[in-house]
């Protein structure tokens, strides 16, 4: 089994047809072909068939989809590493981060990084903290930037980049924000602007209710942060952000925010890396501008 043979894996489950992995990968068709038909041949079960026109990996192919995508970048990486060494000051780096880092930290961040090293490559997709986490796991990111609980899972090592508060944001004219003290059934009381299911805010929120005893009244769900603030801007909806996120908001006057009442659960935001992947220089360069913007910004 070689690298080629699982590239063709990988890009047979995305594009479905024969001639269309050659072409990615600048080969004939019966080239493509002969090394599907040898990698059945080495493992000896059958791991593609044809379907209404199409080629689609059979039970056992998936199987194979699975490691070859892992595999695949594992290459990729080693590749780049390495010639990092010949090409100094050259090179990538994929990031992945959650919503609130990936918008309200990073940006400026990623801009003087670019500046000091103009012949770096970086790229950075913005999903959800347990997404970026089963990316770092399947070595698609060089480096997870996310907000969320403290968490345990090798081989992902995260180190503390800031804290990242959530608080309670109401409109300046909500009645909440004229309330002396706030106590949690106070908050089964208004409409409640709830974050989609995947987001660590809405896992964070749920388990505040839940030790709190209390029923949100969470008719609304959004899964954009900039949406769920234009709704509580309307004035009869609150919900809970990171305080990062509505910095500019709040020094407008046009949304308020209290702390969450009784609230024992602390989030903090984490750079993270999978150790069973090398560390190159491009992403030590990072880290340490990440830090030291961490420490003169925020």
């Amino acid at each position: 089994m070689n690298l080629l043979k699982l590239q063709i894996v990988e890009l047979l489950e995305k594009h479905k047809k024969i001639t269309l992995v050659a072409e990615a990968l600048n080969l004939k068709q019966p080239t493509v072909s002969f090394h599907m038909k040898t990698l059945e041949q080495e493992l000896g079960v059958q791991l593609f068939e044809s379907r209404a026109g199409r080629v689609l990996l059979t039970e056992a192919g998936r199987s194979l989809y699975h490691y070859s995508v892992k595999i695949n970048s594992l290459a990729q990486e080693a590749e780049r590493v390495v010639k990092e060494y010949d090409h100094l000051g050259r090179g990538s780096l994929k990031l992945g981060a959650s919503y609130v880092p990936g918008t309200y930290i990073l940006p400026r961040m990623l801009s003087s990084f670019a500046k000091s090293y103009p012949r770096i490559h970086l790229s950075m997709v913005v999903k959800t903290a347990p997404v970026i986490r089963e990316m770092l796991l399947n070595h698609e990111i060089d480096i997870g930037i996310m907000s969320c609980e403290p968490f345990q899972l090798p081989p992902l090592a995260g180190e503390t980049f800031c804290e990242d508060e959530l608080v309670l944001i109401c409109s300046p004219q909500h009645k909440l924000a004229r309330s002396p003290q706030l106590f949690p059934d106070q908050l089964e009381e208004v409409p409640f602007v709830l974050h989609s299911q995947e987001s660590s805010t809405r896992q964070m929120t749920m388990k505040w209710a839940q030790s709190n005893r209390i029923e949100l009244n969470g008719q609304l769900e959004l899964d954009s942060l900039e949406a769920i603030k234009q709704t509580v801007l309307l004035g009869e909806s609150v919900s809970f952000v990171s305080r990062l996120a509505v910095a500019s908001e709040v020094e407008r006057g046009e949304l308020t925010f209290r702390p969450i009442p009784q609230n024992p659960f602390k989030r903090y935001v984490y750079y993270a890396h999978n150790l069973d992947r090398r560390a190159s220089a491009v992403m030590d360069s990072f880290i340490e501008h990440l830090l030291q913007s961490a420490s003169s910004e925020l």
